[in-house]
């Protein structure tokens, strides 16, 4: 049953379910958009800087630590403080970071102001989830939950093409104006029609003190950690393939950034198609077969994938291996978000900050190293896709499969 403050109820804009849907779904995709949108330009920034591919991914590793940053500080800040008035702050200075980027001097400038950006976006996917934690339960609570999973799932395949749509008309510097026209916009719009959600007497005292603590009894959680690990090692291979991708494409193949954006999508489909497939099959198999299906499934569409860098294989060919990849990713991020939350029931919260913290962190490592070797390879991607998905396996055979292979709930799972 839906849970109505005095917020709510005094609002329309949280009355209309559609528009509060909406919004909600935007602010989620935030991050995606700060992360996928200006990747078909990164060949022409490192041009327009005069500097190196790995210099350039550099400014996604930025983005990526604030963004991981951002969520352990926004989410118990917006705990204590309310979510409108921070989530207005942060919007502002997203909005300030995006101009602020089309004006960076130097490749230096450029990478210290993206780490603002990604910092001031985790308030987006922050304060989104806590608002409609604070407006819905139950029945409601799940169907607002889902819309705003099918905006994050679907904005890294839309991102890119918008970028490359942008790109065909204006500079790269163009991207990030459409970023800071787009945040202006949802500003107005939050300001005018969202409730403060949170009301004082529900605030927390706690603030970031507790989150730490809590956090260092999950860390010593070893299943926790395992799927905690397997879901953070594989999100790093996604982000090794979204930060080598652009120079692979268009630097090794020739393509165009119109071209990139749409092979870019094609391959984000398969993340929507891979947590489609996990939802229908759950119901049939042990969710933690499907996890190791997944997990084997990128490996070896790793191995797949770096033998046909080797060999120097067509385009299609490196494609094919990287669309099985993905796809895998979608499996595995489902069954392990799952798996390691139904281990977890006072620290839900905690626990769920983690989870989306780890890929942040460890994609932040894998992200730099595709470029180490230079613009005219692609085996730094092929070689760190494939360690993140090796270290993903043993993450969960070590930590999960290996401390409680026979216990009943992992057998069921």
């Amino acid at each position: 049953m839906k849970r109505l403050n005095d917020a709510q109820q005094n609002s329309k804009g949280a009355g209309n379910r559609l528009g509060m849907a909406v919004l909600l779904g935007l602010l989620a995709t935030f991050g995606s958009l700060s992360m996928d949108m200006y990747l078909p330009g990164i060949p022409t920034i490192a041009q327009d800087f005069q500097t190196s591919a790995s210099l350039v991914q550099l400014s996604l590793t930025a983005c990526l630590l604030g963004l991981a940053g951002g969520q352990i500080v926004i989410g118990p800040f917006s705990d204590a403080k309310g979510r409108k008035r921070p989530l207005l702050f942060f919007l502002l200075i997203y909005m300030v970071s995006s101009i602020l980027c089309m004006y960076a001097p130097t490749i230096g400038v450029f990478i210290a102001l993206r780490f603002i950006q990604g910092f001031s976006a985790s308030a987006g996917v922050v304060i989104s989830r806590a608002i409609v934690r604070d407006l819905y339960s139950g029945e409601e609570l799940t169907k607002f939950f889902a819309l705003i999973v099918l905006a994050v799932g679907i904005s890294p395949i839309l991102a890119p093409v918008l970028g490359g749509v942008v790109l065909q008309v204006t500079t790269w510097q163009g991207v990030f104006g459409v970023l800071a026209i787009l945040t202006l916009m949802i500003g107005v719009v939050v300001f005018i029609a969202l409730p403060e959600t949170l009301p004082q007497a529900k605030r927390s005292k706690g603030g970031i003190k507790q989150t730490v603590r809590t956090f260092g009894d999950l860390i010593k959680n070893k299943t926790f950690m395992g799927y905690a690990l397997a879901q953070g090692l594989i999100m790093a291979g996604i982000f090794a393939y979204v930060s080598g991708t652009p120079f692979v494409y268009q630097g090794i193949y020739g393509v165009s950034p119109q071209v990139f954006s749409i092979l870019f999508a094609m391959n984000g489909i398969g993340i929507v198609l891979g947590s489609r497939m996990t939802g229908r099959l759950s119901s049939k198999f042990p969710e933690s077969k499907i996890l190791s299906t997944g997990l084997f499934g990128s490996i070896v569409a790793s191995l797949i994938l770096l033998l046909m860098i080797f060999i120097k294989a067509p385009l299609v060919f490196i494609v094919i291996p990287l669309f099985l990849i993905v796809s895998c990713i979608g499996i595995v991020q489902t069954t392990c978000f799952s798996l390691a939350m139904e281990t977890q029931g006072n620290h839900a919260g905690s626990a769920s900050a983690l989870l989306g913290l780890l890929p942040y962190m460890l994609g932040a490592i894998s992200a730099p190293l595709v470029g180490i070797a230079g613009e005219s390879t692609a085996i730094p991607m092929g070689l760190t896709i494939m360690i993140a998905d090796l270290g993903a396996l043993a993450s969960y055979l070590f930590l999960v499969r290996k401390q409680a292979p026979s216990r009943k709930w992992l057998n069921k799972r």
